[in-house]
């Protein structure tokens, strides 16, 4: 997992808040919406953040392995 430490914009802290929105989205199946408002995520440039991450890092390391 690679999800940036702080926002691209605004320099808040958000890698903090990766895993509970993860699990809660992925497992609960909750909206997207509701669980950024209960994690206290107001701004909406740290809302793309956690809502466009993609972990790639399983993708790239298997190049280096060749």
């Amino acid at each position: 997992m690679m999800i940036p430490i702080r926002c691209f914009s605004c320099g808040q802290v958000v890698a903090d808040k990766w895993e509970h929105f993860s699990k809660r989205v992925n497992e609960g199946k909750e909206d997207p919406q509701k669980v950024l408002d209960d994690l206290g995520v107001k701004r909406y440039c740290c809302r793309r953040m956690l809502i466009g991450h993609t972990d790639l890092i399983d993708e790239i390391i298997e190049y280096n392995k060749k």
